[in-house]
């Protein structure tokens, strides 16, 4: 991925309206989560051991809809103009690290916004600290304990899906949380906006010698405001997960290659533990660990290193959480999500070939199919050697792109690791992706919604957005194979 956006030019009317954009996006996820419990902002119980943090104003479904509807549009539509002409200045990338920053620690005191997830999360620490295998169990098999009772369907009967690193924090919050739903989530929310700066302020010091670099990251990042709606509002585990990915890739993102002399057998060993931590928090961002293992194909001895302290970790991790961690995983690797275009065409297959079958295995391999061309096009976009973070972001946006299960906060791994490379269309080709998606799930729910607002999931969700995913991965392919070919008949 090769540098392509942007102009030396100064800041005309499209680089001037981006900051406004963005600023009011996340003014209006804030307003969002200080309205209180609503139809996109679950109730929370427990004793009020906190002070008051929400206006708990309780407001019409359909006015917290719409002021979400508004804030992704104003989200996308900023970043666009911010990515499509960037203007840097120290100064300029500096405020927006510090305003990304301090909007994430506000929205860790606000109730979470969109899905119910943090529920779930909850739930399952609850069960930990009962001694209960949440690889197993369901809330449902808690009945009248406080912290189940609060997830909702169709929910309530899932084990986790998650890894032990992440059942281990969920642990540790229902652990000080004790029978309070607030005070639970609360820790939670505390850990998750801690990994969202930490891993902004990683990457504004990779980037923190290039100003058009530095101010791309803040972004592409701290200051994306559909990231700070979806992972830190949103309270998603993906959050903790990227943040070790970033830094397992930071021990040579702008430095010397993994290869190198320079990085010594402590730096390797470190990384590889991120990458273990990482996968031990969510499993399908191992895909990141296909970087350093290409950039180290030639030197055995140091890509034995890192893969064998990653598996380590990663083994333990699982070894602790027990056998039934993977029973999920693999169950919910064959699901299609409502709002991906591999929708459609399950209901073409059923359509022209029968409704006798989801068609799941025939879905999974046109999936790696087009993942695998969509990796080798936007491989082409620069000359070799690709690097570990290149490769990595390769593979990850493939991914989003290709998946036939996708939901809005998958795509902040892509968005993470597409900052550590040059800049390029894919910047916006991403940021499309994440509008789109985050408008799909407005609100990530299915428990209480208003009946007048099903058209929001009939429509938008399983209609509209499916179709304008399947255009833009149509065009990102094109693009890429267009540029590939170009960069390889420029002169040298």
């Amino acid at each position: 991925m090769t540098s392509q956006t942007g102009t030396e030019a100064g800041p005309g009317l499209v680089a001037r309206a981006a900051p406004v954009l963005v600023a009011g996006s996340v003014l209006l996820t804030i307003i969002i989560g200080l309205l209180g419990p609503s139809a996109m902002v679950p109730g929370l119980g427990g004793p009020g051991w906190l002070p008051p943090y929400s206006l708990d104003a309780r407001p019409a479904p359909h006015l917290v809809v719409a002021l979400g509807a508004l804030a992704v549009a104003l989200g996308g539509l900023g970043l666009l103009c911010g990515l499509w002409r960037p203007h840097s200045s120290q100064g300029g990338a500096r405020a927006l690290v510090l305003g990304g920053c301090a909007a994430a620690a506000v929205l860790a005191f606000l109730p979470p916004s969109g899905s119910a997830d943090h529920l779930n999360y909850a739930a399952y620490g609850r069960m930990v600290t009962l001694g209960i295998d949440p690889y197993t169990s369901g809330a449902a098999d808690l009945p009248g304990d406080p912290i189940a009772a609060a997830v909702e369907q169709p929910w309530r009967e899932e084990p986790s899906v998650y890894g032990p690193v992440a059942t281990a924090v969920q642990a540790l919050a229902s652990w000080v949380g004790g029978d309070s739903v607030r005070l639970t989530i609360f820790v939670m929310a505390l850990v998750n906006a801690a990994a969202f700066i930490a891993t902004g302020l990683l990457l504004d010091r990779l980037t923190r010698a290039d100003p058009r670099l530095r101010l791309r990251a803040a972004l592409l990042w701290t200051a994306n405001p559909l990231l700070l709606y979806q992972l830190v509002a949103g309270l998603h585990v993906d959050t903790l997960a990227i943040a070790f990915m970033v830094a397992a890739l930071a021990v040579s993102a702008r430095g010397p290659a993994l290869a190198s002399a320079a990085v010594s057998p402590g730096r390797l060993a470190a990384s590889g533990a991120l990458l273990g931590l990482g996968v031990a928090v969510k499993l399908n961002v191992g895909l990141v660990a296909l970087g350093p293992a290409w950039e180290l194909r030639r030197r055995p001895k140091r890509l034995a290193l890192v893969a064998g302290v990653a598996l380590a970790v990663a083994a333990l991790g699982y070894l602790w959480a027990g056998a039934h961690a993977f029973d999920q995983v693999s169950r919910a690797g064959k699901a299609i999500s409502h709002a991906s275009s591999w929708k459609l065409v399950q209901g073409w297959l059923q359509a022209v070939v029968g409704e006798g079958s989801a068609y799941r295995g025939e879905i999974q391999v046109g999936a790696l199919v087009v993942l695998a061309l969509l990796a080798w096009a936007l491989l082409r976009l620069a000359p070799p050697p690709a690097d570990a973070a290149r490769v990595a972001a390769v593979a990850v946006v493939a991914y989003v792109f290709a998946t036939p299960y996708i939901l809005p906060w998958y795509d902040g791994l892509a968005f993470a690791l597409v900052a550590l490379v040059a800049a390029s269309r894919v910047d916006l080709f991403l940021t499309a992706h994440l509008t789109l998606l985050s408008l799909a799930y407005l609100p990530a729910r299915v428990d209480g919604q208003p009946p007048d607002l099903e058209w929001l999931r009939t429509v938008v969700r399983q209609q509209v957005v499916p179709w304008s995913l399947l255009a833009l991965t149509a065009g990102l392919a094109w693009w890429a194979w267009r540029a590939g070919a170009r960069a390889r008949t420029r002169p040298e």
